[in-house]
């Protein structure tokens, strides 16, 4: 009798241990998100009459006008579903499939990125990635419930969080508009150089684009990662290709990124937009 007791009692734990955790995991999106809405309801100001594009590095001119509309209106947020795989070390051959959902307030500069990753034996991993008022974080949970991970604030992770969030502008273009923000740079006729400045953190990405003025490419020779337990910078390029219209906009369906180990590029992360939804305001 003694054993079936302390095994009730240790499911119990168990049971309510998981509960506590699942309801700290919504209350940590709901409010990561709450934050995002209200700071994406700042409007900019910024019209397309506003807009110089004679100023603008000729391939972003061209980017510009093939991915927003006549009379485009600024997106405040945007909304995403994705799958795909992902894997810790390009040099692994373990691959894990994912679903997630992203929210990005490009007039805000700020990202929420859930994600439920198939681990093994049906256990699944929750992966919160966000960018909120110049602050970087991450946290990684098993079974949505037991945080196993978590890190944020840090110049590293503040500067990594910003770096990708400049390189998915692609599926909110008017985040590419010129800002107080955001400021172009000529390299050739296919290549152009955005940074992005946040408080006190910026970055820089060199854009690649086709002949049809799609972006197909970002690269940068230093983005902050975290290697072997400690935080590096590293050489770090991302891939798109299939241009879609979704709401007068055309954002590529298909990306991947990626790190390089001296010449040699290695994918860590494979995604396929299957949904995108845009709120926005003139």
């Amino acid at each position: 009798m003694t054993m079936v007791v302390a095994i009730t009692c240790a499911v119990v734990i168990a049971a309510v241990i998981f509960v506590l955790g699942c309801r700290a995991q919504r209350q940590a999106v709901g409010s990561l998100a709450a934050a995002l809405e209200k700071a994406s309801k700042v409007k900019t100001g910024l019209v397309q009459g506003s807009i110089d594009y004679d100023s603008l590095p000729p391939p972003v001119q061209r980017y510009l006008h093939m991915a927003l509309p006549d009379g485009f209106e600024t997106i405040g947020l945007a909304h995403l579903r994705q799958e795909g795989r992902l894997r810790l070390d390009a040099k692994t051959e373990r691959w894990m499939t994912f679903t997630a959902e992203q929210t990005i307030a490009p007039t805000t500069t700020g990202f929420l990125w859930d994600a439920r990753v198939r681990a093994t034996l049906g256990i699944h991993i929750r992966v919160l990635d966000s960018l909120v008022d110049g602050r970087g974080a991450g946290q990684v949970s098993l079974l949505s419930a037991i945080r196993i991970a978590s890190d944020g604030g840090t110049p590293e992770m503040n500067s990594g969080a910003l770096h990708r969030f400049l390189a998915e502008t692609v599926w909110s273009p008017t985040a590419l508009l010129p800002s107080e923000r955001l400021r172009w740079s000529a390299i050739d006729d296919r290549t152009a150089c955005a940074t992005l400045t946040v408080h006190d953190v910026t970055v820089s990405l060199e854009f690649r684009f086709n002949a049809a003025g799609e972006v197909v490419g970002i690269f940068t020779p230093g983005r902050w990662g975290s290697f072997g337990g400690s935080y590096v910078q590293k050489p770090w390029e991302g891939r798109f290709r299939e241009y879609v219209p979704v709401q007068g906009m055309r954002i590529p369906k298909h990306g991947e990124v990626g790190w390089y180990d001296g010449s040699v590029w290695g994918a860590v992360w494979e995604g396929t937009l299957l949904e995108a939804q845009y709120s926005c305001f003139r």
